[in-house]
């Protein structure tokens, strides 16, 4: 088994994008077969500067270990498809010479008319296959005086094509709306669909996943492989992954990369979990799992034929699981690269700090706008806050005796905890009314890390300040 991954370098790797790449390459080491890497840059317009180096570094941060590609090429190559020119013209001429295909030598001024034409008739364009019709004379009349020209693909213009999918079955398209696409651009470059038909038969390609969206082209694809002779690969078309607005997912619309997520602390480990469960689901039902268990619990054919909807709110429930499983010093060092406060306090304090958070990050930024109240001389008690305090004739009482029991001890969580105890003996109070009386009076909030923390953390004359204050 081959499957190849081809992204186009025209900015980051979109998520949906990645969930196909984390489904091929699944498939492929499920089967210990080869995962590809193919760059698709016919569209030199649209190449963005650094794009090939932000593929790879998403795929190395992702955990794939890619068995065939630009930097590890194995007989298939090259792999980057602006290095395979000269195979496309050869393929698209040998296309033209079975009759398959024809020389277009239609000007833009030319199409523009047709596409108006369509537009009046409110018709989606076709080309209307004018240049199939030219005569042996003129097309070497045209090429010899150099007149620009496409190679186009000649479409049969009845019967049906048939598309056979793992997902979807047996699925047959009409014809007459295939249209006369486009093999070689006039600058000597493949389209996109017809490069990625060459490439995958001479890179031995046995499985390729594409978006369900692709489907109806999938019929121009098996007409190129039928003209040829050759066998087609076995198609898995998926669903798409709609963003949280219920549209496509799109960089355009703000939808993030996979990038965007890392930088802002998203694990890769937690999005790639999250993003395979994303139009999958094993059979077990199991939720946070390896790439080790996904390669070896991935079963195609439980693909969904439903669209799956991308939720920051799970995959931030997906990171919260890696986080917290974190080694405490291997959080540390992740987490201070997103940590971006200014604070005078020493490594140990900032340490224990950060380490309060740890059951309950969602993602790595996040930290910032949770420390802040440990960061800030700010003391307001909001009228909620206060709305509690004065909703039990204890609550003062409780304020009262956990300063006494703090007033002299040596500053340590363990201490704080047994003050918070003795108050609890004291008084007999529990729960809501033993601990959250204390928290506001001292941080002026109402909920937070771990209570003893919270407060060693503030410090004694920030705590002793602000208990003097209540009183």
């Amino acid at each position: 088994m081959r499957t190849r991954f081809a992204p186009s370098p025209t900015g980051f790797m979109h998520i949906g994008n990645l969930r196909t790449a984390i489904f091929e390459y699944a498939l492929a080491k499920k089967y210990d077969g080869k995962f590809l890497l193919r760059i698709e840059d016919t569209d030199q317009e649209r190449k963005v500067e650094g794009a090939v180096e932000f593929i790879y570094k998403t795929l190395e941060l992702c955990g794939f270990e890619i068995d065939e590609g630009p930097l590890n090429p194995g007989a298939y190559g090259p792999y980057v498809q602006s290095e395979r020119l000269d195979l496309y013209k050869k393929y698209a001429l040998e296309l033209v010479e079975k009759g398959q295909a024809y020389y277009c030598f239609c000007t833009e001024e030319e199409l523009e008319e047709m596409r108006a034409k369509a537009n009046l008739r409110k018709k989606p364009f076709v080309y209307d296959g004018r240049c199939s019709k030219l005569s042996h004379e003129k097309i070497a009349e045209n090429l010899k005086n150099g007149v620009p020209y496409v190679i186009r693909q000649k479409m049969p213009k009845t019967g049906k094509t048939l598309v056979q999918d793992v997902i979807y079955g047996d699925i047959y398209i009409d014809n007459s709306i295939l249209d006369d696409q486009i093999l070689l651009k006039s600058d000597g470059f493949p389209t996109y669909n017809f490069a990625n038909v060459i490439d995958d038969h001479l890179m031995a390609i046995t499985h390729v996943i594409r978006g369900k969206e692709y489907l109806d082209q999938t019929a121009k694809y098996n007409l190129l492989y039928e003209a040829f002779g050759w066998d087609k690969p076995t198609y898995i078309h998926v669903a798409m992954v709609l963003g949280e607005d219920g549209t496509k997912l799109s960089k355009r619309n703000g939808d993030a990369s996979f990038m965007d997520l890392y930088e802002e602390g998203y694990l890769p480990e937690a999005i790639v979990n999250y993003l395979s469960l994303l139009g999958w689901s094993p059979e077990n039902n199991q939720e946070v799992f390896s790439m080790q268990e996904l390669i070896h619990n991935f079963d195609e054919k439980r693909i969904s034929k439903s669209s799956s909807q991308y939720d920051v709110k799970k995959l931030q429930w997906f990171n919260h699981q890696y986080i917290k499983n974190m080694a405490d010093e291997e959080y540390l060092t992740w987490v201070k690269k997103y940590f971006t406060k200014e604070t005078n306090k020493d490594e140990t304090w900032l340490n224990h700090l950060l380490l309060i958070y740890k059951n309950g990050l969602n993602y790595g930024q996040e930290i910032n706008t949770l420390v802040e109240d440990f960061l800030t001389d700010r003391y307001e008690i909001s009228t909620e806050c206060q709305e509690f305090l004065n909703s039990d004739s204890v609550i003062p009482e409780v304020i009262r005796t956990f300063k006494q029991e703090i007033i002299n001890i040596d500053w340590t969580v363990e201490n704080i905890s047994e003050a918070i105890n003795k108050v609890k003996e004291k008084l007999g109070v529990k729960g809501k009314l033993l601990f959250m009386p204390i928290r506001i009076a001292t941080s002026g909030i109402m909920h937070g890390p771990e209570l003893a923390d919270t407060i060693y953390l503030l410090g004694y004359e920030k705590v002793m300040e602000h208990l003097n204050n209540y009183d």
